[in-house]
């Protein structure tokens, strides 16, 4: 079907029953957040707030809070999209088999953007717009799930344009009300290339920022894809409709279909501080300096909705972005990346610090004894890939050693892992090298190491599924818990320094180098070593989270042989609160008792919520 606009999008949702609206007025500063946070982890409907406290605009989220909905709003067209991807890797496909792909020409079609007369918009300031503020040490309102488009300098046009999702931060700080807004995004994102190439001829930069729209908008900001292919061209393949355009007055490219456009330039070298901003992997990314944008316009529609989300803790709503977005593109990694078959983000570690891979070793069957080989030049690509590139942990096997290994369930992953795992060889590091800028274990901004950790072989061991009666631990840990076979969790004092934790790790290897931990390869430093046990969830995401694996990775008979680093005992990873870190996100108590009224009775999600 194709939908028009956002408002055809809720009304389709309402009709279904994927939608309800929220009549009660909602304050912006943390209710509407709250309230969504909410209904997500119920696994909710999409919701419309029509009321929301010191704006005209209602506002909708959690528009793709589940798989289902997802896969709903774009039930005309992702079988389509995903034949594309097909294709794109094998397109001989088409020739083989012509009347199943007999479609796919009709689908490129709608991919290529529309210039149109310029529409109906009229004019609005930054703070008439809902000011959403999510987490309560947030640095103002954020545009959460916005299209951010821009264009190459050199060779401008719709086809060289990059749209990327990057937050926006619209007050607070020391932006200028309605004049100054804070752009945070890496610099190797297709934004980040457009403004250094602006910054080399010491131009500003045109910036058009879109909120709403139809929902393949949104979806398209964020898809992985390839150099060449424009989100636009996505966007319209995707939604059925063509992506239509047009240029305002003074330059800047227009969403016809968009509900809020904002414009603005970057000029060079222009920053302020920006954040705050309660991140996605569950803590505050802090104050920085980013790209600072200097408001012209802000324009919407007659009707038109606000769009936002609310980032945490994985899962959230971005959780089921990438569920779809590995629904549409998973076949694409064998095809982009020779030997690997697959591969996770773990999102419950935040995507970013935690990879699971299957690659393959293939080339060497007359080597008596298996080991990591293609896989090590796997993992190496893997890592220099697009987003992949941010990850600080790679966990790659050899899917020759269990071909139904499933890369999803994470329990049974780090089975296969740990039972073949040799931590004399298997561990490859990379130091002093780029992480994810919002990942804050690092030495410093953007900075830390990686470690990929390639295991092909045999098993080796049965796992530990209980702590063995004789294990004894020096006086200064006070306990020990079993979270998953072969990994202990150990509870440790608070960390106080580097040189402290080598005088710890000097103390536990003394005390453990002579037990037998054969059957428990990974040992886990915690502040709440109960917390961490408690299921597998807390355990990635607070060992993945909260370590740094050049500084944080330390092992019982550790040794350095020809620069290379291994361990003849357990692995141990130092996954403690460390003082550089930043602060993990925490409700508001008495905000959560505010929004009770929206669910009892009489209430707009009264039997919603559990």
């Amino acid at each position: 079907m194709g939908y028009k606009s956002l408002a055809e999008c809720v009304n389709d949702l309402e009709r279904n029953g994927h939608l309800v609206r929220i009549k009660e007025e909602v304050d912006p500063y943390l209710e509407a957040a709250a309230i969504h946070l909410k209904v997500y982890e119920q696994q909710g409907p999409a919701l419309l707030f029509e009321n929301i406290k010191g704006s005209r605009f209602p506002a909708v989220s959690n528009l793709f809070g589940t798989i289902e909905r997802s896969k709903f709003m774009f039930r005309d067209s992702l079988d389509k999209i995903k034949t594309l991807v097909d294709l794109k890797g094998d397109p001989m496909k088409a020739i083989k088999s012509p009347f199943k792909y007999a479609g796919v020409s009709l689908t490129a079609l709608s991919a290529l953007p529309m210039k149109v007369k310029p529409s109906a918009f009229e004019k609005a300031k930054i703070s008439d717009i809902p000011p959403i503020v999510n987490w309560p040490m947030d640095g103002g309102a954020f545009v959460t799930m916005p299209q951010v488009y821009t264009e190459d300098i050199e060779n401008p046009g719709i086809m060289n344009s990059n749209i990327g999702m990057y937050r926006i931060q619209l007050n607070g700080n020391d932006y200028i009300q309605n004049h100054e807004i804070g752009l945070h995004y890496q610099l190797h994102r297709g934004i980040g290339i457009h403004q250094a190439k602006a910054n080399a001829l010491g131009q500003p930069l045109k910036v058009s920022i879109f909120v709403g729209g139809p929902p393949s908008h949104p979806l398209s900001a964020v898809m992985p894809l390839p150099e060449g292919l424009t989100e636009t061209t996505f966007a319209g393949a995707l939604g059925n409709r063509r992506f239509r355009y047009f240029y305002d007055n003074e330059g800047f490219c227009i969403s016809a279909d968009a509900d809020f456009v904002i414009t603005g330039m970057v000029y060079p070298h222009e920053n302020k501080p920006e954040g705050p901003f309660g991140d996605h992997l569950g803590y505050y990314s802090l104050t920085h300096p980013f790209p600072l944008m200097k408001v012209r316009n802000v324009y919407h529609k007659k009707d038109a909705i606000w769009s936002f989300t609310v980032v945490g803790r994985p899962p959230q709503e971005d959780t089921s972005f990438g569920a779809l977005i590995h629904e549409i593109s998973g076949k694409a990694i064998p095809q982009e990346i020779p030997g690997v078959s697959a591969v996770n983000a773990v999102d419950e570690a935040g995507v970013h610090p935690l990879l699971f891979a299957i690659g393959s070793e293939r080339y060497t069957p007359y080597i008596k004894e298996r080991k990591p080989q293609e896989i090590l030049t796997q993992a190496n690509r893997i890592l220099g890939s697009n987003q992949l590139s941010l990850a600080k942990y790679l966990f790659i096997c050899a899917k020759e050693d269990n071909p139904d290994l499933d890369i999803h369930n994470v329990p049974s992953f780090f089975k296969h892992i740990l039972e073949r795992i040799d931590t004399e060889r298997d561990l490859h590091f990379y130091t002093k090298t780029t992480i994810d800028t919002l990942d804050y274990s690092g030495s410093d901004l953007n900075s830390g190491s990686k470690v990929a950790i390639t295991v092909a072989s045999d098993k080796k061991r049965e796992l530990g599924t209980e702590i063995p009666s004789d294990f004894k631990l020096p006086n200064i840990f006070s306990g020990t818990q079993l979270v998953l076979p072969g990994i202990m969790v150990i509870q440790a004092n608070e960390y106080v320094s580097e040189a402290q934790t080598v005088h710890e790790i000097s103390i536990l290897n003394e005390a453990l180098k002579t037990q037998d931990l054969s059957t428990f390869p990974l040992l886990i430093l915690a502040d709440d070593a109960f917390f961490t046990a408690k299921n597998w969830q807390n355990f990635v995401w607070v060992t993945f989270t909260r370590s740094n694996p050049s500084n944080d990775i330390h092992g019982i008979n550790s040794f350095i042989d020809n620069k290379h680093w291994g361990c003849k005992g357990p692995m141990i990873i130092d996954a403690r609160i460390k003082p550089h870190h930043a602060p993990p996100l925490e409700l508001d108590n008495e905000i959560e008792k505010k929004i009770s009224r929206i669910w009892d009775k009489g209430g707009s999600l009264y039997g919603f919520i559990k």
